[in-house]
Formats: C-alpha cells, sequence, structure tokens
C-alpha cells in the first residue's frame, strides 16, 4: 500500500489528480496541500512514500517547494509533475532534488507504473520517467546536441537556442530529436530531467 502526498497551489489540478490516483490499485491515503509551508508541517507530522509537486511555467513555487522539502527530509521520495514543454521549471524541481517527472496529464496506467517504480527509486536513488527506459551511462551526444539540452534546461525556446547558436530553428529541431532518442525521452522535459540524470547539465 502506497501513501501520496500532493503539492500544488491550484486546487483543481489537486482534485483532478486526487480523483484519477484514487483509482490506482494500491493507494491508501491521499493528502493535498497547496504551499511549500504546508507541504513542509505535513510531511514532517506525517511522511508519504511518493510526493507529487505540481510545476508551472515561470512559477517557482513547485521547484521551491521540492528544494526545501528535500533539504529538510533527504529521503524524501518527490516526483514532479508538469507541462511536457516546460522543461525549465522541471530542471529545476529536478536540480531541487526530485527523483523524476511525469506529465501533468498522466494515465491511470502511468500513474500505476510511477507509483511501482518510486518504490525502487526511493531506494536505489533513480529517477523513474514517464513513458522512457533508462538511457545508461553511456550517453554520447555532440557538442551541438549538449548545446540545445543545456538552453532546454534553461527553458530556452527552439528559436532562442537558434539564435545564440546561429542555427535555424528546423536544425535545433533536428538536434533535439537526436537527443530525444538518445536519452530514450518523449520530450523536452524528460530530456532535461534524464539529462540530470546522466550528469550532463547540472
Amino acid at each position: 500500500m502506497r501513501t501520496v502526498l500532493i503539492c500544488d497551489d491550484r486546487r483543481s489540478v489537486r482534485e483532478g489528480l486526487t480523483r484519477v490516483m484514487s483509482a490506482v490499485p494500491g493507494v491508501q491515503r491521499i493528502d493535498c496541500v497547496s504551499t511549500a509551508d504546508e507541504l513542509l508541517t505535513r510531511y514532517a507530522r506525517q511522511s508519504a512514500d511518493v510526493v507529487f509537486v505540481g510545476t508551472q511555467r515561470a512559477v517557482a513555487s513547485g521547484a521551491e517547494a521540492t528544494r526545501r522539502l528535500m533539504a529538510a527530509h533527504p529521503q524524501a521520495n518527490v516526483m514532479v509533475f508538469g507541462a511536457p514543454d516546460d522543461a525549465g521549471s522541471i530542471a529545476a524541481a529536478i536540480a531541487g532534488g526530485a527523483r523524476g517527472y511525469l506529465r501533468w496529464d498522466a494515465s491511470r496506467p502511468e500513474l500505476v507504473a510511477a507509483l511501482a517504480h518510486s518504490a525502487v527509486g526511493a531506494e536505489a536513488g533513480a529517477m523513474p520517467m514517464q513513458r522512457t527506459a533508462s538511457p545508461g551511462a553511456g550517453v554520447n551526444l555532440t557538442e551541438r546536441e549538449m548545446q540545445v539540452l543545456r538552453g532546454m534546461s534553461q527553458g530556452k525556446s527552439n528559436g532562442q537556442i537558434g539564435r545564440e547558436l546561429y542555427l535555424s530553428e528546423d536544425t535545433v529541431k533536428t538536434h533535439a530529436r537526436r537527443l530525444f532518442r538518445k536519452l530514450s525521452a518523449a520530450d523536452r522535459a524528460q530530456a532535461v530531467a534524464q539529462g540530470f540524470r546522466c550528469g550532463l547539465v547540472s
């Protein structure tokens, strides 16, 4: 049986994730909080097997909540959930100690897989990723692919990355597709999360 704690300042998001999570086999208890302060207080009073922290573009609350919780409770098993194109917020949360990433619109099977992997991740330090296999230690990106990945980790668009590297947006997209394939990532956020896991970005 798993206990889950959800942290997001949007009531609709908390309620939606709770509805889906309550139908997942093995989930015994679901608690919700809306701020980092509430998260710290609730976790200190009663820890959870998995903590889901929501992220939003240009809003630092999710990453800050993750950072504060991990600083106070390094053993916490945190997964962030957010939009697949919001790589900057996902990267900030993972830099703060989150173990993995889940799309905000994850289906019930995906949540089941995330919960199943979280038990292993908490013990082994692994980061369960949605719809992706572990890329292994030998990821070999070209310098251009590394530059594109670093840009993504900073939340930059393909156009911004292209202007900085003097590349067309289509060329940036080509490099992005290649690094997605090498990192076994389905989108920008997963690529950045995998990049952190492999030590390619920091």
